[in-house]
């Protein structure tokens, strides 16, 4: 069960973080609507979080390493499993409504968005040039640390799993 769990969230942090998001918000009555602008201070509240989670999911897998105690190795593996899920709830929630110059918070994919040419993909061509560098500068920051969530998934799915000798 914790395997599929485990596999279950490697594939959500794997997929890209915009075919996370929904549909561009609706164009006002007469005309297209420009999206809101990414809100930069909060994504970078919410990145140095993050890092700071991750900078503690670290440590714990420091400790469980020079652990040679089989209850206390256990007792590590669920403070890290509970700090990598806080992590990933705090990730998620960095795409959440006005944060990617578009209203996450409508469809997922699979739940009826469209993942390309449909409202999954935003309209890019509505963006000012500098949504379009806020964005950029976001995703830049974001996906070093989806990269460190997935390592430390395969590190701590390798601890639960020894493999045998």
């Amino acid at each position: 069960m914790k395997r599929l769990l485990t596999m279950g969230m490697i594939a959500a942090l794997a997929m890209p973080a915009p075919l996370l998001l929904a549909a561009d918000a609706p164009p006002a009555p007469g005309g297209k609507a420009k999206p809101a602008a990414p809100d930069t201070a909060e994504f970078d509240r919410q990145m140095a979080q993050a890092q700071e989670n991750m900078k503690r999911m670290q440590e714990q897998m420091d400790r469980l390493r020079q652990t040679q105690d089989p209850q206390a190795r256990q007792k590590l593996l669920q403070e890290h499993w509970a700090t990598m899920q806080n992590n990933m709830q705090l990730m998620q929630g960095m795409w959440g409504p006005g944060m990617m110059g578009c209203c996450a918070g409508g469809p997922m994919m699979g739940m009826g968005g469209h993942m390309m040419g449909g409202p999954m993909w935003g309209d890019y061509r509505r963006m000012t040039p500098e949504q379009l560098r806020q964005r950029q500068y976001m995703m830049e920051r974001y996906m070093p640390m989806q990269q460190m969530m997935m390592d430390h998934m395969m590190q701590h799915q390798q601890w639960m799993w020894p493999q045998p000798k």
